[in-house]
C-alpha cells in the first residue's frame, strides 16, 4: 500500500460544505423516519443487491449517514465508513453497536478531502450520497485515489431521469430543492463518475426513467 497522501487538485468550497453538514445535522434525528416508506418498498432490497457484490478485504463506505447499510456489510470485510455530519455518525455508531461481529470503523470526514493514502481500499461504495456532495467530481476523484488499481466503485444513486422533457423540469427545480434540503435532484452522476476517471462497467436502471441507478465502475490500471 502506498504511503503517499496527495491532495486534491482544487479545494472544496467551504461554504457549500458547511451548508451540507448543517443540512444533514438538522435532518439526522428524523432522517430514518422520513425515508421509512421507501426503505421498506425498495431501498433495503437495492442496498442488499449492492452490498452483495462488494468484495474486500478493505472497503470504504462514503456517506454512511445513520448506518442503513451496516446490516448488509459482507461477512469478513473490514469497512471504514465516513460521513460529513457528526449527528448522522452518532446514529450510525448506535446501529454499528448492534453488530459486534462486524469490523467497522466510523470516521467524521469530507468525501471531497479523504484523509487516506493512495491505494488504501480494495473497493468503495456509496448509496444516495453523490446527490449531496457539493463537488461530486472532486469526491469521486478522491474515491478513485484511495482505491487500489482495478478496485471497484459501487454506487446506488438517484439522478436526472432519461426523458429529456422531465429532466428539464428537474433542472429547473434543482436549485430550490437544494436550498430546502441540501440535495440535488438533477445530478448526472453517471457522467460524473466518468469525468472523475473511473471506467464504467455497469449502469442498471432500478426505477422508471433511470431515476435510481446502480453503477459499478473500475479504477484503471496505472
Amino acid at each position: 500500500m502506498s504511503t503517499v497522501l496527495q491532495h486534491p487538485t482544487h479545494s472544496p468550497d467551504p461554504e457549500a460544505t458547511a451548508f451540507a453538514r448543517k443540512a444533514y445535522d438538522r435532518l439526522a434525528g428524523r432522517y430514518d423516519l422520513l425515508e421509512l416508506p421507501m426503505e421498506w418498498l425498495a431501498f433495503r432490497r437495492w442496498r442488499r443487491r449492492l452490498w452483495g457484490r462488494v468484495k474486500g478485504p478493505r472497503v470504504l463506505e462514503i456517506g454512511v449517514g445513520t448506518g442503513k447499510n451496516i446490516p448488509f456489510y459482507p461477512a469478513g470485510v473490514a469497512v471504514t465508513a465516513i460521513d460529513l455530519s457528526p449527528r448522522m455518525l452518532e446514529r450510525a455508531r448506535r446501529r454499528a453497536a448492534r453488530y459486534p461481529d462486524r469490523t467497522i470503523e466510523l470516521l467524521e470526514m469530507d468525501a471531497q478531502t479523504l484523509h487516506f493514502p493512495d491505494n488504501t481500499f480494495d473497493e468503495a461504495a456509496a448509496t444516495f450520497v453523490f446527490c449531496s456532495v457539493p463537488d461530486p467530481v472532486l469526491g469521486l476523484k478522491e474515491a478513485l485515489r484511495v482505491t487500489k488499481p482495478s478496485g471497484r466503485l459501487h454506487l446506488l444513486e438517484h439522478m436526472r431521469v432519461h426523458p429529456e422533457r422531465i429532466g428539464r423540469w428537474m433542472d429547473r427545480l434543482d436549485p430550490l430543492i437544494y436550498r430546502l434540503t441540501g440535495v440535488h435532484i438533477a445530478r448526472r452522476t453517471v457522467d460524473n463518475v466518468q469525468r472523475a476517471g473511473w471506467v464504467l462497467e455497469e449502469v442498471t436502471d432500478l426505477a422508471p426513467g433511470g431515476l435510481v441507478r446502480h453503477i459499478v465502475a473500475r479504477k484503471p490500471q496505472p
